[in-house]
């Protein structure tokens, strides 16, 4: 394959890494049948979601919903979004991405999901 078509590799694995985290929100508990997104911020990966509560938003609009930060090799930082005061609240620190996109999917106290 000519190097002019060929795409780096950090984009290949930032690619796979999007795949990664969006086939594991398909089998989330909470709002299943919203499509949440995944979009990449820096090296940091932001999920928003359509607002099902409408608590956040009334017209049910994207909402941010959590936010994944690489933190040293295989750990990740997760963080939850304060709606309230357009802040993103630390969750789990030092993990990984496997153990963190659990705690999202499962969301048993309802820090993500709003």
């Amino acid at each position: 394959m000519p190097a002019a078509i060929m795409a780096p590799a950090s984009a290949l694995v930032v690619d796979l890494m999007v795949r990664r985290m969006e086939r594991a929100l398909r089998e989330r508990v909470r709002y299943r049948y919203v499509r949440p997104h995944v979009r990449r911020e820096g090296d940091a990966f932001r999920i928003q979601s359509p607002c099902c509560s409408r608590k956040v938003d009334r017209s049910g609009g994207l909402i941010d919903i959590a936010l994944l930060i690489p933190h040293a090799p295989g750990h990740w930082c997760l963080f939850s979004r304060n709606h309230a005061n357009s802040t993103w609240e630390p969750r789990q620190q030092d993990a990984s991405l496997d153990v963190l996109l659990d705690l999202l999917c499962i969301d048993s106290e309802r820090q993500f999901w709003a």
